[in-house]
């Protein structure tokens, strides 16, 4: 069986999974008919090329050609494949690879919603203040657990910050230095637990009004979100140009994360700590994450930045992500350090971009980044209809 074929089979299986779409297939697959997938020779030519590059590990060299010829029904089997966290390289390479029609951005747009939900729900949250500096937001069921440490927190009448509820969260008049507001709340984080505040990771992220303003203490990112403080991270888009195409290393996650497990991300992305500037951090997640050494590391490039506003429950996530590229040798391939990535792919940009159209096979917020490069090579024109509504929507957050 060749690789277009062995790809086909495996959605046909996936798909037969589901009782519903099972059922609809054995009426219809007698007269189905699929479109033959024509790539233009420039990418056809890429693809033969690529053969020495681990994007195609799973694929025999001698079937590439097969894959760019290879048949599919768009809207058969993708509703299946396209919300399962169990996909494969083979399900990314042959989703990617399908012809669609690149002006239309509907999923772009969607994957953009996804990232800023509920925003409505924002008035269900009181201003965290302190020194009369807004730095996050609490919501009002979350802060009925922060009343129990009354030497810690206040909650004082407040008519003046835009609170729905007419008071906010403080913290005890008595905590007068970062070092003792980061010791006693980090003992509340603590005392409250995995079972209200899951995922603690024993790493600080700085409390502060905005971007390089005054830092009033360090706060367990766990509590990042449920504290509604404003969490930075730095995120670069790793990739290749090869006769006039550029390609991205994608990342696939591993199962063990206890966020987004099996999920797509770009090359290299972390969290912004308390201490250490973007440069620098950018470096060392190079490193960790994707074993690129200082001499190639050094060469990423910031190209800006985008942010976002989720709401789930009782967490308000205000993020800013600094984004950076770096053009990566052809030979070079991806190497994980730290045990958060399973596998890495080389993956052409336009069938990225297909990918973000169609699936939600990416780690939510890292479409925002790759969406942002898009823009900046070429791969999103003016002409297509929404194209100012998306570039603003990209900083949809407090972008400060």
């Amino acid at each position: 069986m060749d690789a277009g074929a062995y790809i086909h089979h495996r959605l046909i299986l996936k798909s037969t999974m589901v009782h519903s779409i099972s059922k609809m297939m054995n009426n219809c697959l007698g007269s189905m008919t699929c479109k033959t997938l024509i790539l233009p020779q420039t990418l056809r030519n890429s693809f033969q090329s690529l053969h020495k590059f681990t994007c195609f590990t799973n694929v025999p060299p001698k079937s590439i050609n097969s894959i760019c010829n290879s048949t599919s029904n768009k809207t058969g089997f993708y509703s299946t494949i396209s919300s399962s966290k169990n996909f494969t390289w083979d399900d990314v390479i042959h989703i990617g690879q399908s012809q669609f029609d690149p002006s239309d951005l509907s999923g772009i747009f969607d994957q953009i919603r996804a990232c800023n939900r509920n925003v409505e729900k924002k008035i269900e949250f009181v201003p965290f203040i302190i020194d009369d500096h807004v730095v996050g937001y609490i919501h009002n069921g979350f802060a009925d657990h922060l009343r129990t440490f009354r030497d810690v927190f206040l909650f004082p009448h407040d008519d003046s910050n835009n609170s729905h509820f007419g008071w906010h969260v403080t913290l005890h008049p008595s905590l007068k230095t970062p070092a003792d507001r980061t010791s006693v709340v980090a003992g509340v984080i603590n005392c409250l637990g995995e079972e209200v505040i899951p995922g603690i990771r024993n790493e600080l992220f700085p409390v502060t009004s905005s971007f390089g303003a005054h830092v009033f203490f360090s706060l367990e990112r766990a509590a990042a979100p449920y504290f509604g403080i404003k969490a930075y991270g730095v995120h670069m888009n790793g990739y290749v140009e090869r006769e006039d195409q550029k390609f991205l290393w994608l990342g696939k996650r591993s199962q063990a994360k206890p966020t987004y497990p099996g999920m797509l991300d770009h090359l290299v992305a972390g969290g912004l700590p308390h201490g250490i500037p973007c440069g620098e951090n950018m470096t060392k997640e190079c490193e960790e994450e994707a074993g690129i050494p200082l001499s190639i590391s050094k060469k990423v490039k910031p190209v800006g930045a985008v942010s976002y506003t989720d709401i789930d429950g009782y967490r308000l996530k205000r993020d800013v992500l600094f984004c950076y590229d770096l053009e990566l040798p052809e030979n070079f391939v991806p190497n994980n350090q730290d045990g958060e990535v399973e596998s890495f792919r080389l993956i052409p940009v336009p069938h990225v971009a297909n990918l973000i159209k169609t699936t939600n096979f990416f780690k939510r917020n890292c479409t925002l980044v790759i969406i942002d490069f898009l823009f900046r090579h070429g791969y999103i024109c003016p002409e297509y209809v929404g194209y100012l509504d998306l570039l603003q929507s990209l900083r949809s957050g407090d972008c400060s």
